[in-house]
């Protein structure tokens, strides 16, 4: 008897969202070069969405159509606030999705992406029961949905959909203790409820393919042929209830290197633990902007300034060391909002913070890096 749903399913997932691109279209040829790597290593998992522009049908092109559908099991999902505006909407990227993919069925199929600002969609359009639907049809076998939110919100989804087959989260071991992204908490939460869980982003949108110098620096000295990749993934791949972490490759230099860790794979020494611990508190131990994101300071400020994509922006430098990156996120949130020198110092975001940052010295520090 497994001891979870999913657990003879090989360890490695391959995301379908950053796959290659020439010309400005996805590169197929490339695509089915790393498919077949993938398929060859006797690994099955395939994950798409509706959403990710030319997936699906690339999945149809490189997968569907060149292998035995029993072969693999393909994941896809549908998203009530996005490529939607009503029910009808909704339902039809079902529909839409079997006849990009032509799948004739799916493995695995989810509510996508659900966050306190749209999970109320998919109760007002029914899709809870439609994705159940589906499977008492067959068009299903499994259902479930991916989560970005609070710990609290996912056990109260969780108490809600009992019935929900397993959850796909954000784990990674730089979000682990991350207030804004709660990997650890949303983990237990999943685990006290019994589901087992798909990872996504184990490599934090490939930000832990380079971690900052002081995190290269321990992961040399443990094991300096290791990839830092695969200290990544190895580290979701080893917690208890995996159904699989998924990993978006985009080159078969990238699909190479999982394959050399995950085609057999091997979960963490206890040595290696204690290189991934020391790792996070290296990460924790950056002097970071601990919020959440739960924009309570922002429906009154007076001058309209998105403080949490500010402080976000300005994480990326301190706790990545890119400066640039950083640099342009914040000015992409400052585009139509304010900007982080326009605070007038007036406390009501301070009020509201249930982090108790101390906003107002923090914008400060926010408008000197990025220059007003």
């Amino acid at each position: 008897m497994e001891a979870y749903f999913g657990a003879n399913t090989p360890k490695l997932g391959f995301g379908l969202m950053r796959l290659p691109h020439k010309g400005g279209k996805i590169d197929l040829e490339e695509t089915k070069k790393m498919v077949d790597l993938f398929m060859e290593a006797g690994l099955t998992y395939f994950d798409t969405a509706y959403v990710y522009t030319g997936s699906e049908q690339a999945a149809k092109a490189a997968l569907v159509d060149r292998y035995p559908r029993e072969s693999f099991t393909l994941a896809t999902k549908l998203c009530a606030w996005m490529g939607a505006h009503d029910e009808a909407s909704a339902k039809q990227q079902f529909y839409t999705s079997l006849e990009r993919t032509g799948a004739s069925y799916f493995d695995y199929y989810l509510l996508h992406a659900l966050q306190a600002g749209n999970y109320h969609l998919y109760d007002q359009y029914g899709i809870w029961d439609f994705a159940k639907e589906q499977k008492a049809k067959g068009l299903v076998k499994h259902w479930a949905f991916s989560f970005h939110a609070s710990p609290e919100l996912l056990d109260e989804l969780l108490t809600a959909h009992p019935d929900a087959e397993f959850v796909q989260l954000q784990l990674n071991y730089a979000d682990w203790e991350n207030p804004a992204v709660a990997s650890r908490r949303c983990y237990e939460v999943a685990r006290k409820h019994g589901k087992s869980i798909v990872v996504m982003e184990p490599v934090k949108g490939g930000q832990l393919a380079n971690p900052i110098p002081q995190v290269r620096t321990l992961f040399d000295a443990a094991d300096p042929a290791a990839s830092y990749a695969s200290w990544a993934i190895r580290y979701c791949a080893s917690l208890d209830g995996i159904l699989t972490v998924l990993s978006g490759m985009s080159t078969v230099a990238q699909m190479e290197d999982n394959l050399s860790y995950m085609k057999a794979f091997r979960p963490l020494n206890e040595a290696e633990r204690d290189t991934i611990r020391k790792a996070q508190e290296v990460i924790n131990g950056i002097h970071s902007i601990p919020c959440t994101a739960c924009r309570y300071c922002t429906e009154g400020c007076p001058m309209s300034i998105p403080i949490p994509d500010i402080f976000a922006a300005r994480n990326t430098q301190l706790i990545w060391g890119s400066i640039q990156q950083g640099q342009q996120e914040y000015d992409r949130a400052t585009a139509k909002g304010g900007k982080a020198g326009t605070c007038i110092q007036c406390g009501q975001c301070e009020s509201a913070c249930p982090q108790q940052i101390d906003v107002i010295t923090r914008l400060q520090d926010c408008a000197a890096a990025f220059g007003g």
